[in-house]
């Protein structure tokens, strides 16, 4: 059965997430009831990596086996054309060999996270940033995502239901930068690393939060990070300023 990677773009307000749910919207269910009009099902997809309720993508990649042996292009219309009016596109299709997996193929994920700072209710934007109503000390928050950065034990950032068989993770990059966006001044988090714990990178954005408007100093995350102590992470942060931006690959299959 021909094998084809699947570049996904989708706004995640609808949906309980990207894993198929029995009585709730999924990206994954509404992806595989696209491929069930183009060839008889049912499908299972995989996916790079599986996004909470109210995340966004603009870079998710997935896989899905095939009876017939489609051209790329015309798969890649035919299932935008399928997923209507639903928020998910189909950015690209590639064919790939049997045995590539979206998840156990990839290489790094990479995290963006979007903070708009004002105080005027967002509009064209709601839904897809956290807005906090002040300004933010971009220079302290990176001070303290800098104590974050390199191999550790991640207990204080993870969910107590992560179902990671080790808290250790190396984290490759996590850079704090001031953006003005459509809607008003914004913080950017970009957050890069092979692979990452449940609610791990709203959990850094949430505590990194409290370093900008001055609550926590950015030596308080390194102490947070050495409790390994999940009550000793600040705030959560809200899904909606989330996006799976880019998952890596020893070669892109959508380079050609």
């Amino acid at each position: 059965m021909p094998r084809y990677a699947l570049k996904v773009e989708y706004q995640g307000a609808p949906f309980a997430g990207w894993q198929r749910q029995k009585d709730q919207p999924s990206v994954q269910g509404a992806i595989e009831a696209a491929l069930a009009r183009l060839e008889p099902g049912p499908h299972t997809i995989a996916a790079a990596g599986r996004t909470d309720a109210g995340v966004h993508a603009l870079g998710q990649v997935a896989h899905c086996d095939m009876t017939k042996d489609w051209e790329p292009f015309r798969l890649n219309e035919a299932l935008n054309y399928h997923l209507k009016p639903a928020p998910v596109t189909i950015l690209a299709v590639a064919r790939v060999e049997d045995d590539w997996h979206a998840r156990f193929s990839a290489i790094e994920r990479q995290y963006l996270f979007r903070i708009l700072t004002r105080r005027a209710p967002a509009t064209h934007d709601l839904g897809q940033v956290w807005q906090v109503g002040r300004a933010l000390d971009v220079g302290a928050m990176q001070a303290g995502a800098e104590q974050l950065i390199g191999r550790h034990d991640f207990t204080t950032f993870r969910s107590a239901i992560c179902q990671a068989a080790s808290p250790v993770k190396t984290l490759d990059e996590l850079r704090v930068e001031a953006v003005q966006g459509f809607s008003g001044p914004e913080v950017h988090f970009n957050v890069r690393a092979r692979s990452f714990l449940h609610n791990q990178v709203r959990s850094f954005v949430g505590t990194l939060e409290r370093v900008g408007a001055g609550s926590w100093s950015p030596q308080d995350v390194g102490a947070a990070l050495a409790a390994r102590d999940r009550s000793a992470c600040g705030p959560v942060c809200p899904p909606q300023g989330l996006y799976l931006a880019r998952v890596g690959y020893p070669q892109d299959p959508f380079a050609s």
